[in-house]
């Protein structure tokens, strides 16, 4: 998962995490608010109250009266005024039943007890919690949707601005990482970022591929110029060993020796040779100017190695379609990347045993050819080094290979930018898999 897919999903749980735990938590914390504000407002009422009866006198309300008593006409408030009785006793603010024409309702109750001519008087302020619930109520739908519409706005805001910070890193990875191939021979230009982060990762991967690219380039010019100077040597060491082999001065033992270090010397100098067409192969020497029918070069392979095929006694199946077509590769490298490939399935197969070579084709996807035979297999310790020069392969035949052909291979398919996946079993067989990108495929 990318990193602004898991940014994206962090901030959008994590506030609807906050919205759910809010709407939990939004009764209570609504409900305490709205009765502090009952209570608040209780208090603002007793104020005015005896505000009045400062500036009026207490006959203001009782009106020659024992006790006064007035109600709001759907009894939603009501005030009591009355002598009051024994000891003084704190304000209190308490929900509690009264009955006002009897009807017992509910009421949020002030009572405040106060002196005036001598005289004590109990004061009661009262508001009905049905009435406080309704406000409770509204207050919850109000403040729900301000927080969702809070809650989109910033979610909002930190998916645009996550996206902003995150771009250059999604740059980075276009242009250094994702379908790069090696060598690199773009030029790497810096990205423009203020993130110091994020310019120290750009910089550090440019100079760790300029050093890659350099140590490769080095690699290359010391293999093509090692293998071209170790060629006039061979050739004279193999003439001067031929004219000894042909002087009547030798004995037999002689000659067999000779003989012996002259074909370590051929094999010497194949290896050389191979070296050689690596090393052009990586250096863009060959065109890629051709167009070839796959199903009749297939069958160029076969013929090329009929003779073995037949010694082995091995059945070749060559299960392709006939109207496919590569555009835009080397003839000669595609014949010789088949060629190694079915060559090791014939050498590594067993007596009597199948190649078989078949493809894939995805309409507007994908091209695939597979080469399986029923040979001995790969290990899996040595399945991530076939590829590698000089790695010596032993198998149950006790064949040794060095790794040349199978590097020759994974040169031609990089050079053409095809891919290429090996799976096997030892004892059961290999498949070599061929995937071809859709711009050469017709």
């Amino acid at each position: 998962m990318k990193l602004i897919t898991k940014l994206t999903l962090f901030v959008t749980l994590s506030k609807l995490a906050v919205v759910v735990l809010f709407v939990l938590l939004l009764p209570l914390l609504v409900g305490k608010v709205a009765f502090q504000y009952t209570n608040y407002y209780l208090q603002e009422q007793k104020k005015k109250v005896l505000d009045v009866i400062r500036k009026n006198g207490i006959d203001f309300y009782l009106q020659g009266d024992s006790s006064y008593g007035s109600y709001t006409l759907l009894k939603e408030e009501y005030i009591s005024l009355a002598p009051a009785n024994g000891p003084s006793i704190r304000d209190t603010i308490q929900t509690s039943l009264r009955v006002v024409e009897g009807d017992t309702l509910s009421y949020r109750v002030l009572s405040h007890q106060f002196t005036n001519a001598n005289r004590k008087y109990l004061l009661e302020i009262g508001k009905t919690t049905a009435t406080i619930s309704e406000y409770n109520l509204l207050l919850q739908r109000f403040t729900l949707f301000a927080l969702i519409g809070l809650i989109a706005i910033t979610i909002l805001i930190d998916l645009v601005f996550t996206r902003k910070v995150l771009r250059p890193l999604g740059v980075i990875i276009r242009t250094k990482l994702v379908h790069r191939t090696f060598p690199f021979k773009e030029p790497l230009t810096g990205i423009k970022t203020s993130t110091a982060d994020f310019k120290y990762l750009d910089d550090s991967l440019i100079d760790l591929m300029n050093k890659i690219n350099e140590a490769f380039q080095k690699e290359r010019e010391f293999t093509s110029n090692a293998s071209h100077e170790l060629m006039t040597p061979i050739s004279i060491l193999k003439s001067k060993i031929e004219n000894i082999l042909l002087s009547h001065a030798l004995d037999e033992d002689a000659q067999v020796k000779i003989a012996g270090l002259l074909k370590t010397l051929a094999r010497l100098k194949r290896i050389v040779q191979t070296l050689l067409y690596i090393s052009r192969i990586e250096n863009d020497q060959f065109l890629k100017t051709d167009q070839v029918d796959l199903y009749r070069l297939l069958e160029d392979v076969k013929d090329e190695l009929s003779h073995r095929i037949e010694i082995r006694k091995i059945l070749f199946k060559l299960n392709i379609r006939k109207d496919v077509l590569l555009h835009g590769v080397n003839r000669d490298l595609i014949f010789q990347l088949f060629y190694n490939l079915v060559n090791n399935a014939i050498r590594y197969n067993r007596e009597e045993g199948e190649i078989l070579i078949s493809d894939k084709l995805v309409h507007g996807k994908s091209y695939s050819l597979s080469i399986t035979d029923t040979g001995i297999g790969i290990g899996e310790k040595d399945l991530g080094m076939i590829f590698d020069r000089f790695r010596k392969k032993s198998g149950q035949s006790g064949e040794e290979g060095y790794g040349l052909g199978l590097s020759i291979v994974k040169s031609i398919v990089r050079y053409h930018g095809m891919n290429i996946v090996v799976s096997s079993e030892v004892g059961s067989g290999s498949e070599f898999r061929l995937i071809f990108p859709r711009e050469i495929v017709a």
